[in-house]
């Protein structure tokens, strides 16, 4: 198994909507507002059209829920879906308290990105296993995106 650069996946995120403590832990929405997609085999925009819906439990880890559209630069429309797990560690709550950033590494911050199109141009997106690592920006999330391949 191998991993191959796909993409740097970043999202701008609005202030979240704290739900609360629930049964399940405490649950955030992420609106998110935009965004870019770079890398060499797609590129584009993110629309502001998705949101993650973050839930995190007693122990400090946060359940990721995301789901959003991109818009490829030749306009080609990439419904993305992924969960992924946040630990909340000092260097995230910092960052989170104080507006700053994280870098890659800094926490566990890993997702697995599911792709839909009906794009022929982009149809092998519908058939790939990606990986992901996060990062924390003021208002925004970043994600180095892999294929994993053989």
């Amino acid at each position: 198994m191998k991993l191959e650069p796909l993409c740097l996946f970043s999202a701008d995120l609005r202030e979240p909507i704290q739900v609360g403590k629930g049964p399940l832990g405490t649950r955030s929405i992420f609106d998110v507002v935009g965004g870019t997609v770079e890398g060499e085999r797609i590129r584009g925009k993110v629309l502001p059209s998705g949101g993650d819906w973050a839930l995190i439990d007693d122990t400090g880890v946060a359940r990721l829920d995301v789901r959003g559209t991109v818009e490829t630069d030749d306009g080609a429309l990439v419904y993305v879906q992924y969960h992924g797990v946040l630990e909340m560690n000092a260097k995230v709550m910092e960052a989170l308290g104080g507006g700053g950033a994280t870098e890659f590494g800094d926490t566990y911050f890993m997702t697995a990105p599911r792709f839909e199109t009906g794009d022929p141009r982009y149809a092998w997106l519908n058939n790939v296993l990606a990986v992901g690592e996060g990062r924390l920006m003021p208002n925004a999330v970043s994600y180095r995106i892999h294929l994993v391949t053989n």
